[in-house]
């Protein structure tokens, strides 16, 4: 391998691409560079081997006997190197990349991804878990799920899950809440950057809103959600985030009354770029995974 040393890569990539095109002009156009550069290309690289590889002849160049094993050696070689990107390329392909908010991935998404693995094993997922809104045009990532009104301009957005609010806590406090005005002898946890209000839970309960005791603050929903499995109060949750800590009792619903937010899981795509296989596959999957988690909750409900 140390003889490579002595030999540059673009001026065998030019006697392999005139050997194999036959041309110096056909070579030129293919390697993007102007005809001279290329016959200078094979000069020094005959000069560093020491040996002809071509001859000038009227018609153009003629390979040698050397020049024509050589050149033989040398198209076998770059396809290797030709096998071995495309190797990256696949990997690519492979690869899908899924852009959600941390909540979203840590609560519901995570717990769930063994089932793709084993329905897909030959697709790569990497997890981007950012509350920013990604560019679908501008990036490597294949599909994002969001949360809001499906209103985003340049992409194709396909309902997931219309989010409906309700309150949880931890079994020891709903013990205690024999009715909603019960909630004002409770704290609130209140996550500063929601989207979403008590009004429209209690407007869904058909009762005026309580004031309730003041309670932790936070700026993230997960931190709230385990604060409210810590038994620090009630908070005002969703679906995704609570199913497993539902499922398992660690969180109760107490009134057994969701409300509608208005907003949804959304999954969101380029609407200028065609739907991979890939990606077509893992809208299936993650259907089905939360017409699952759904029919939990319709079991929790009918149990309550």
């Amino acid at each position: 391998m140390a003889m490579l040393n002595r030999v540059h890569l673009n001026g065998l990539r030019a006697v392999e691409t005139v050997a194999r095109l036959g041309s110096l002009a056909a070579a030129a156009g293919e390697l993007n560079v102007s005809v001279s550069a290329v016959s200078q290309q094979i000069s020094r690289t005959e000069k560093q081997l020491g040996q002809a590889l071509f001859e000038r002849t009227a018609s153009g160049l003629v390979l040698t006997e050397f020049g024509a094993a050589f050149a033989t050696r040398l198209g076998a070689g770059f396809r290797e190197l030709a096998q071995a990107v495309a190797l990256a390329d696949e990997a690519s392909q492979c690869t899908l990349v899924v852009s959600v908010a941390p909540a979203f991935a840590s609560k519901w998404l995570l717990p769930r991804l063994s089932r793709h693995f084993d329905r897909h094993p030959n697709v790569l997922l990497r997890i981007d878990a950012s509350v920013r809104l990604a560019n679908l045009d501008h990036s490597d990532v294949d599909i994002a799920i969001r949360l809001g009104d499906g209103e985003w301009p340049g992409v194709r957005a396909e309902l997931l899950l219309a989010q409906e609010v309700f309150p949880v806590c931890a079994p020891s406090i709903a013990a205690k809440l024999r009715s909603i005005e019960d909630l004002a002898q409770t704290c609130a946890i209140t996550d500063e950057r929601s989207m979403i209000s008590w009004d429209s839970w209690f407007k869904a309960a058909g009762v005026e809103p309580v004031t309730f005791l003041k309670g932790a603050r936070f700026t993230d929903p997960m931190l709230c959600l385990e604060s409210a499995i810590a038994g620090h109060g009630v908070m005002l949750a969703w679906q995704l985030l609570t199913a497993d800590a539902l499922t398992d009792g660690r969180l109760v619903a107490p009134f057994g009354v969701r409300a509608e937010s208005g907003l949804g899981y959304w999954m969101v795509t380029s609407a200028t770029k065609a739907e991979s296989r890939k990606v077509h596959d893992f809208k299936a999957w993650i259907r089905e995974e939360i017409e699952t988690t759904m029919a939990q909750f319709r079991t929790l409900d009918s149990a309550a």
